[in-house]
């Protein structure tokens, strides 16, 4: 049962409250000329309202905007000034957000449910994440119209851009000011002007490259740098920056994806909500110079990463004192306040209660989705699950190699391509990570419905197909390689996975068999830069059992992010698309798995481990992995239980 919890007003929080003994620790120290004002913010909730998970279609605590917003209220009886901001990606990301853009036959009365859920808490403004793209302008336009809040966005812009940043065509405001009734210390009040802006990756033009063509995008750090000028110019007392953009430590370049460090450097700015990494910040997600975990302040301004799906509510308390006829940030500090909490026995401890406005406002869409989810598609002759993903070929990623291949060898008949040999690349989207424990794909053997395939291939990609040299095949697999750490000859229990390297980057490849050689330090680095150039882990690489022929032209069929440079793989940065085909993968594996009417999926070690005798590595995966331990192991890997894991996890080791 849900509970109400009372909203309050935006403009003047706690106001009728009699004391400060309730307050927070910034709004009982604040005196006469100084305030108090709490930031309070979202990201990355990708269209988990409901603490429901559509893949497992069962209830889940660790996700849902509805478990935040009882957070968020909670939050703001503690403030006397509060205000409420959403970081971006709310659009996409689960079987709710694809059914509301692709599976609702009938014509919408009133807002989508992401905006019905938004307008429930209040919020007084967002920015755009890179996901907000996926579906197009159109269907975002058509969305953010049914927000009661604005949205900005100061970094994209009609092509081409103009040489000053002030002069580009941007289909969004780049910032708004809002005037804001203040309490003092003293109980008395103010009005204050706050300034916010948005940012959003620069990889958009790549990553939805098919929607953006007359479009372009600026550095996140450039424009800032000239933005931000301007918003104090135009009055605004405090800035507070969305930047849709991670951490990176590393020195600034153009085009930079995940900036916010060097967003911190931009005088002008007193605040950052950041997101899009689905890390939390303060934490020890990140550490570094400049970086004080403590304070949550990142180059001494207070920085907040509110995780993903709703896992966090993120804060900024800022204490304010008057300047002249206005006010400026004198000290700051953040938290994320988690909805959830993973106890000693893997269980999950609901931190949060559901908040009854967000249910009730998109309850029937949410009954409407679980309906369009458990259609049956097909039938599947044994489990799919991606638990050992990382470690062996798995059927759960050949699968989608196979669909992808079946569809490409339609288009490709008749054309100047057909003779060419045709490979297909797929990787684990749900293989735990930051996700947790239960961040698996599990489809038992029998009926496969539409939520199962949602569950083997989680974005709305299209399919594309490049055309690339045996030479670049090799290269795109060292790239997916550095997913594992180097592991010395005869190590004993050595960590075998690299907790820096996304398992979306993990691309298997079909078509080919390949070795990977784990005694050799990889060639790439996390985020794609050639790291050694020296190194060399793919041996034994062949293509119908012959040495591979680096000159010989292959088709690789994979999705539109990856063709377009997603990930940094070498040979995929759009200039190698020879086909840009119709449908999304995902419609790909449906039609696929109903063709086939029953599939029957079974790993054929294309790729393995090359053989070290004595070493041992360890790694982490679900708890539900032991249910199939046998089956991986018939496969001929010697895998065995190593105990417990950290969070939830369980712990492997690996003879090689």
């Amino acid at each position: 049962m849900s509970k109400t919890i009372t909203r309050r007003s935006l403009l003047v929080q706690g106001a009728a409250l009699s004391g400060l003994a309730a307050l927070h620790p910034f709004s009982a120290r604040a005196a006469a000329g100084q305030a108090h004002l709490r930031i309070l913010s979202t990201t990355d909730i990708h269209y988990h309202i409901h603490a429901y998970d559509y893949y497992a279609d069962k209830p889940n605590d660790t996700m849902g905007l509805a478990r935040t917003a009882s957070l968020i209220e909670a939050a703001r009886d503690e403030a006397r000034n509060s205000i409420l901001l959403d970081n971006g990606d709310y659009l996409q990301g689960n079987p709710l957000g694809d059914f509301m853009a692709y599976g609702s036959a009938s014509v919408r009365q009133g807002p989508h449910p992401i905006a019905a859920a938004m307008n429930a808490l209040g919020y007084d403004a967002g920015g755009l994440g890179n996901h907000e793209f996926n579906y197009g302008l159109d269907y975002l336009q058509e969305v953010n119209s049914g927000l009661q809040h604005p949205v900005f966005c100061a970094n994209f812009a009609e092509a081409p851009l103009a040489t000053n940043p002030l002069k580009d065509r941007l289909p969004w405001q780049p910032y708004g000011i809002f005037d804001r009734w203040l309490i003092d210390g003293a109980g008395e009040r103010h009005v204050i002007r706050i300034g916010v802006i948005g940012f959003v990756p620069p990889q958009i033009l790549q990553w939805d490259a098919k929607h953006l063509a007359n479009y372009a995008a600026r550095d996140i750090v450039e424009a800032a740098r000239v933005w931000v000028p301007k918003l104090r110019e135009m009055g605004a007392q405090i800035v507070v920056a969305l930047s849709h953009s991670g951490i990176s430590l590393e020195p600034h370049e153009p085009g930079m994806e995940n900036a916010s460090y060097h967003l911190a450097g931009v005088e002008g700015i007193d605040a950052i909500v950041m997101g899009h990494a689905h890390r939390v910040w303060p934490s020890k997600d990140y550490e570094g110079e400049g970086l004080d975990q403590e304070t949550g302040k990142i180059r001494g301004k207070p920085a907040v990463m509110a995780g993903f799906w709703g896992s966090h509510m993120g804060l900024i308390d800022l204490l304010l004192e008057k300047d002249g006829e206005g006010w400026r940030a004198i000290d700051g500090s953040s938290e994320a306040r988690p909805i959830f909490e993973r106890q000693a026995d893997r269980s999950i401890k609901p931190l949060a209660e559901d908040y009854a406005p967000v249910i009730d406002a998109t309850q029937e869409d949410h009954e409407d989705a679980l309906e369009y989810v458990r259609a049956e598609v097909g039938r599947t002759a044994s489990p799919l699950h991606s638990y050992f993903a990382l470690v062996a070929d798995d059927p759960s990623v050949q699968i989608v190699n196979l669909a992808q291949m079946w569809y490409v060898k339609d288009l490709i008949q008749g054309t100047e391509n057909a003779d060419l040999p045709l490979i297909s690349a797929a990787a684990p989207f749900k293989a735990g990570g930051r996700g947790g424990p239960e961040y698996y794909t599990d489809v038992p053997a029998g009926p496969v419905a539409l939520k199962n395939v949602a569950d083997l291939y989680l974005y709305p990609n299209t399919l594309q197909v490049v055309k690339i040299p045996g030479r670049e095949v090799r290269e795109w697999l060292e790239r997916s390689a550095g997913m594992f750490n180097q592991v010395a000859e005869e190590a004993e229990d050595a960590p075998l996975l690299n907790p820096d390297f996304p398992s979306f980057n993990f691309d298997a490849i079909d078509g080919v068999a390949y070795e990977i050689d784990l005694s050799q330090p990889s060639r790439y680095a996390a985020d794609g830069a050639l790291a050694d150039p020296e190194a060399r882990r793919i041996v034994n690489l062949t293509y119908q059992g012959e040495p591979i022929d680096e000159d010989q032209l292959f088709l690789v069929a994979t999705n539109n992010y990856r063709a377009s440079g997603g990930g940094k793989f070498p040979g995929a940065d759009g200039s190698t698309i020879v086909i840009e085909a119709p449908d999304a993968n995902r419609d790909v594996l449906v039609r696929y798995i109903h063709e086939q009417g029953e599939v029957k999926p079974a790993a054929d070690a294309n790729w393995r481990f090359k053989a070290q005798p004595g070493a041992t590595a360890l790694f982490e995966t679900g708890p539900g992995a032991a249910a199939h331990l046998e089956e991986v192991r018939a496969r001929g890997l010697e895998i065995e239980e190593a105990g417990e894991g950290e969070n939830g996890f369980a712990r492997y080791r690996l003879k090689l």
